[in-house]
């Protein structure tokens, strides 16, 4: 992602969050990412787990990642990983995508989910 993707990316996530603008912690959004992503999701590119890796998710079409087989809800969801669907996907997972194979609950706090969409946009 250039240098201008991640900047949208951010900005996403602010607008997102609604309110005054806000720094991400990306920091905080790896540690998120270390105790709630790393049993499934790997950080780094071509290392897919039972999730796919999400080194440069932030702007990937949903289920497309070469080497994964996604579950056809996901592979059919259409979806651009931007800030604010990741957002939405984060919060509640199947809400977003029916169907998927994604046994995570969600991230409830808007907080944590803008942090780890802000460490997501530095994997790439």
């Amino acid at each position: 992602m250039s240098r201008i993707g991640l900047i949208l990316a951010i900005f996403a996530t602010v607008l997102l969050l609604g309110g005054p603008a806000r720094a991400q912690d990306v920091q905080a959004g790896q540690r998120i990412f270390r105790s709630q992503c790393t049993l499934c999701h790997a950080a780094q590119p071509g290392r897919n787990l039972v999730g796919p890796s999400l080194f440069g998710v932030v702007g990937r079409q949903s289920g497309t990642l070469s080497g994964y087989h996604y579950s056809p809800a996901m592979s059919n969801a259409h979806l651009t990983w931007d800030a604010a669907t990741l957002g939405r996907y984060l919060e509640n997972p199947r809400a977003v995508v029916p169907g998927t194979l994604m046994a995570y609950v969600g991230l409830k706090d808007p907080t944590q989910r803008a942090n780890l969409i802000a460490y997501l946009a530095t994997l790439h």
